[in-house]
């Protein structure tokens, strides 16, 4: 496929941790590069530190942090992207600055996409209440408990929050995330 820049322009923060399931990172980050868009790997883990990425259950690939989330402004940014992985948002969770970066995105009003596990950082982050969502199935009673509208569907789009399902919903996922990046 040629490369378009529709994108070009655009800085996306993917904010991410040990336990990342892989292909929820490497897929939308991919496209967006693609598309022209500058992608930078955002964590509470230090720059230059290494990410253990997950494919399921066993160990995939390493990631180098490109920014420290201490270091890291939403205003830098136009887009922030949440992979899954159980253990990912788990750990985010605990991050004070994680979570103050994905709710100064929510007050800042630009788009946040979370798949599969990632959601569950959105409860953490304040900003799912009233939203219609959609994530790992495992997640529907904590979204639901936080008032959110939880829906069994491949992406949700509410406003400018784009939830997916699962690794199998990262092309629906990545065309989301294009439409809230270049609205007609």
């Amino acid at each position: 496929m040629a490369q378009d820049k529709a994108l070009a322009g655009k800085q996306v923060a993917i904010l991410m941790t040990d336990g990342v399931e892989q292909v929820e990172y490497t897929g939308p980050r991919g496209f967006l590069e693609q598309h022209g868009a500058q992608v930078t790997l955002v964590s509470p883990k230090g720059q230059g530190e290494e990410i253990q990425g997950f494919d399921h259950l066993d160990h995939g690939a390493k990631f180098k942090v490109e920014r420290d989330v201490r270091d890291a402004r939403p205003g830098d940014f136009d887009a922030l992207v949440l992979p899954g992985g159980v253990a990912n948002p788990d750990q985010l969770r605990l991050s004070t600055e994680a979570i103050t970066f994905i709710r100064e995105f929510a007050r800042e009003n630009k788009p946040i996409a979370a798949i599969c596990h990632g959601p569950w950082t959105l409860i953490d982050a304040d900003v799912v209440k009233g939203k219609r969502v959609t994530s790992w199935p495992t997640l529907r009673t904590d979204l639901t408990n936080a008032g959110a509208q939880w829906s069994d569907e491949q992406v949700v789009v509410d406003g400018k929050l784009v939830t997916s399902r699962k690794p199998d919903d990262i092309p629906a996922f990545n065309a989301a995330i294009l439409e809230q990046l270049t609205p007609a």
